[in-house]
C-alpha cells in the first residue's frame, strides 16, 4: 500500500539500462540531451539499487521495453495508490506504449487497476506526489489539464485533497522541484510555490536552480536518496535537519532529463 511518499519504501520497480536507453536514433524526440556511457550508466544503475535493497526494500527489476529509450524511468508510467495502481498516459508521443507495458507488469504482481487516463488527458508519474490526504498535481508539458483533472476525479474518489499547481522552468515535471522527505515533511524549491501551497507540511526550503535539484528518493527512517552532483544545496539542508543522505553519481540519467525518483516507481510503502 502506497499512501504517503515519506514513508519506509518497500516494494519498488526498476528498469536496468541495458540496450534501449543507449540506443536513441533521435535525442530530441526522445527528449535525451546527451546519449549515456554504457559502463557508467550501469554501475551508478547498480549503486542505486543497492541502497534500495540495504534498506530492506524489495526491488523488482523488469527488461526494458523495446524501442523505448525512456522505459528506464519507471515513476512516470503509472500511480500506485492505497486502491491500486492508476494507468497513466504518457505526455512525450515517444514515450506512448510505455503505460501498458507497465500496467502489464503490475498486474503480475498482483496490483488491481484502479483508473486510468484517457486522451486526450496526459499524466506523468513524475507531476504526481502523494503525501498522505494530500495529492499534489504538477500541470506541465507533459501533464495536461484533461488529465489533470481525470487525475484529481480518481484521487478525489479516494478521499485525497488535490492541490494543483503549473511547473515552471527549468523543471520538467512538479517532481523537479519538491519531494517528500518525511510524512509531514518536504523539500521544496520554495520560488515556484505559494506560500500556502504547503499548509500542513514542514518545508525544507530550497532554491531552483537546476531542473532536478528538488528531486530525492525519501527511503524513509530520514533516509535519502540523493544525486551528488544535482542536489548539492538539497544534501546540505537535509543533513542540516538530521537526514541520513546516501549520496550516489547519477550524472548518466540526467542526460535523459531524469533525476533520482524518475528511475524508481514506488509500490509499496510501510
Amino acid at each position: 500500500m502506497l499512501t504517503n511518499e515519506g514513508e519506509p519504501l518497500s516494494r519498488v520497480v526498476v528498469c536496468t539500462p541495458i540496450d534501449e536507453y543507449f540506443n536513441v536514433k533521435n535525442l530530441k524526440d526522445q527528449h535525451i540531451h546527451m546519449a549515456a556511457d554504457r559502463k557508467k550508466t550501469r554501475q551508478q544503475f547498480e549503486a542505486l539499487k543497492r541502497i534500495l535493497e540495504t534498506f530492506g526494500c524489495q526491488v523488482i527489476d523488469v527488461p526494458e521495453l523495446a524501442n523505448h529509450p525512456n522505459s528506464v524511468f519507471t515513476r512516470d508510467t503509472a500511480l500506485c495508490t492505497p486502491q491500486g495502481y492508476i494507468k497513466l498516459k504518457m505526455g512525450l508521443a515517444a514515450r506512448e506504449g510505455e503505460e501498458e507495458w507497465m500496467a502489464k507488469i503490475l498486474e503480475s504482481i498482483g496490483e488491481p487497476c484502479a483508473g486510468e487516463i484517457k486522451e486526450p488527458g496526459t499524466v506523468e508519474g513524475g507531476d504526481v506526489i502523494l503525501a498522505g490526504s494530500v495529492a499534489f498535481i504538477g500541470l506541465s508539458k507533459r501533464t495536461n489539464e484533461e488529465g489533470a483533472k481525470q487525475l484529481s476525479n480518481i484521487l478525489s474518489d479516494m478521499d485525497y485533497e488535490i492541490r494543483k499547481i503549473p511547473v515552471k522552468y527549468p523543471h520538467l515535471h512538479l517532481g523537479g522541484a519538491m519531494s517528500v522527505v518525511g510524512p509531514e515533511q518536504i523539500l521544496c524549491c520554495m520560488d515556484m510555490f505559494p506560500e500556502d501551497f504547503f499548509n500542513g507540511f514542514d518545508t525544507i526550503n530550497i532554491s531552483c536552480m537546476a531542473p532536478s535539484n528538488g528531486n530525492v528518493i525519501c527511503l524513509g527512517n530520514n533516509e535519502i536518496i540523493a544525486n551528488a552532483a544535482e542536489n548539492v544545496e538539497a544534501i546540505k539542508a537535509l543533513e542540516a535537519k538530521g537526514k541520513i543522505v546516501h549520496s550516489i553519481d547519477l550524472s548518466e540519467f540526467r542526460k535523459g532529463a531524469g533525476g533520482p525518483t524518475c528511475l524508481v516507481l514506488p509500490v509499496e510503502r510501510r
